[in-house]
């Protein structure tokens, strides 16, 4: 999506807003001995009471409001049955659509108590995604954003999922422009217009360069098996560089 009016920027960061509340509401009622089933139930409950509807599930009739990995899960996890345990490391993607717009954050949470490492993964999770955006702007190459995120990956020591991308969103959860790499791609040649509505999230690693499915259709796991991070964003290319609409309100 371009945001082409200051009407569509409105809609957008009202979605925006309300992901973005519902990942922080989300991530402060994670308590050990509850099930990933009880902590979608309560993120669908804000969704609903703000408006919103699920975004994987309105899109691609996904079997929970949001999706929920924990530890060697890393993307699309589907709530359940699984009970949070101490020590976790858990990530929480939330997506929604209001009035025919959609916005997309994610966030890795730990559940106490966690080694060093992990709680640095989790610190640098945050720098690699607020790394990549500085590099968001009109008239910039897409290329930047997964060279300034592969230099601090390198520069700190980790890897990153080569196969999870960050993509175009606005009017619908996933569009043009599609895989868009968070690690260096010589291949990327495509330029930000103003305007432009996409994510950017990378997937920080101790050791992991790929995703690969599991016993059922949705969840991805890490290849190697390594701790692994995401932190996600929507954003918008402007001439006066980037405009991050899923801050909480």
């Amino acid at each position: 999506m371009t945001i082409s009016n200051e009407d569509e920027f409105d809609a957008l960061k009202e979605i925006g807003r309300i992901v973005a509340d519902t990942l922080k509401a989300m991530g402060g009622a994670i308590e050990p001995g509850m099930t990933t089933a009880e902590l979608d139930a309560f993120g669908r409950r804000l969704l609903e009471q703000a408006g919103a509807r699920s975004g994987p599930e309105l899109a691609y009739g996904f079997p929970g409001a949001t999706c929920i990995s924990v530890n060697e899960e890393i993307a699309h996890g589907i709530p359940g049955n699984r009970r949070i345990e101490k020590g976790d490391l858990v990530n929480i993607d939330v997506s929604a659509e209001k009035n025919g717009f959609f916005a997309d954050t994610g966030a890795s949470f730990t559940v106490p108590p966690v080694s060093r490492p992990i709680e640095r993964l989790c610190r640098d999770g945050k720098r690699a995604m607020w790394t990549g955006i500085a590099q968001v702007g009109a008239d910039k190459p897409l290329s930047g954003i997964g060279r300034a995120i592969g230099a601090f990956a390198d520069k700190n020591r980790y890897t990153l999922v080569r196969n999870l991308a960050s993509h175009g969103v606005g009017r619908s959860l996933h569009e043009e422009p599609s895989s868009i790499s968070t690690w260096p791609d010589r291949s990327e040649r495509r330029i930000m217009n103003d305007g432009l509505v996409f994510t950017v999230e990378p997937f920080l690693s101790l050791g992991a360069e790929w995703a690969e499915g599991g016993g059922d259709d949705w969840t991805l796991y890490s290849e190697p098996h390594a701790p692994t991070v995401q932190y996600e964003h929507t954003v918008v290319a402007t001439r006066g560089g980037p405009v991050v609409v899923t801050l909480p309100g």
